[in-house]
């Protein structure tokens, strides 16, 4: 006698593929930010950091609930067997294949293109063999689970345990690469400090193109009708270290650091302007960072004629 389906059948069968597209297409994400990370492109920034905390976290919600909702299908199938036959599930099982077959055909296509355009590089190829992993895999288990072959079965449960291995050491790579939560938190410290004395240094130029004169101390650049206040050390609340230099519009500005910059950041690569030679790179510890305002480049104010 065959079982009636029910909503629950249907739901589960939804939440198993919903949640097997979202763990392939965020492990595909973040196997494709691990090789931007790894062999970066000068035409390509590509992925940053923020991309694998995100891929990671997607992970560490979405597979979990996959792995469990495949477990407890799997509990009904053995009960009762019939409903592997489900029509819902034979549907979305055979459109999973489909897309797997996209991907892959569209992949080589990709790969051929970029070939006959001389344009393969290392980065392209890792690319392209992770989304031939990913995909193969899936084409394959999936073939085999509507050919509902005997001699497959004892192999299904080392399948899943070799996903669920893969899954958590490319998770356990992203804190490697990502660091972990109190490293991204200093690092966010001094990633405010460089906004911080970005935004004091434009002050400083403001300051001196209208009176020509570098402010004193911070308290100089205090203005009341603007609402500008001098920011002080997001971690300590100690203000930041000022200096004018005995040579003409020069002055350092200082900070604690609590890492070196990494080098990932735009403004820690090379200047910014050439006139204050705005490069931000800092190691761990108290770093200053001097500026010589180019009068040129930044020419005084003109005053209204009285």
């Amino acid at each position: 006698m065959t079982s009636k389906s029910t909503a629950k059948d249907f739901f589960l069968n939804l939440i198993v593929i919903a949640g097997l597209y979202a763990t392939v297409g965020f492990l595909v994400s973040l196997l494709f930010s691990y090789i931007d990370l790894w062999v970066p492109d000068p035409l390509n920034y590509g992925a940053g950091k923020d991309a694998v905390r995100l891929q990671i976290a997607a992970l560490v919600v979405i597979f979990p609930i996959f792995i469990w909702a495949s477990w407890f299908l799997e509990r009904v199938f053995k009960a009762e067997p019939e409903k592997r036959k489900y029509w819902v599930r034979t549907w979305l099982l055979y459109f999973t294949l489909f897309v797997a077959g996209v991907i892959l055909a569209g992949d080589l296509v990709a790969v051929i293109w970029r070939l006959l355009g001389g344009d393969v590089t290392g980065r392209f190829l890792l690319k392209v063999a992770a989304i031939l992993v990913v995909a193969g895999s899936v084409f394959k288990y999936y073939i085999f689970e509507l050919l509902d072959r005997s001699d497959w079965k004892q192999y299904q449960k080392w399948i899943a345990w070799f996903a669920m291995a893969a899954v958590a050491i490319a998770v356990i790579a992203g804190f490697v690469v990502a660091g972990s939560p109190a490293a991204q938190r200093a690092l966010r410290f001094d990633e405010r400090r460089v906004s911080d004395l970005q935004t004091i240094q434009w002050q400083i130029v403001s300051y001196w193109q209208a009176k020509q004169t570098l402010p004193k101390t911070f308290a100089d650049l205090n203005d009341p009708i603007s609402g500008f206040v001098t920011p002080t050390d997001p971690e300590t609340g100690e203000n930041y270290g000022y200096v004018v230099k005995a040579a003409p519009q020069t002055f350092e500005l200082c900070a604690t650091f609590n890492r070196p910059s990494d080098g990932t950041d735009v403004r820690f690569k090379a200047p910014m302007a050439e006139g204050l030679n705005e490069n931000w790179a800092h190691g761990e510890g108290r770093v200053c960072f001097a500026r010589t305002i180019d009068p040129d480049r930044y020419p005084p104010f003109s005053k209204p004629a009285r």
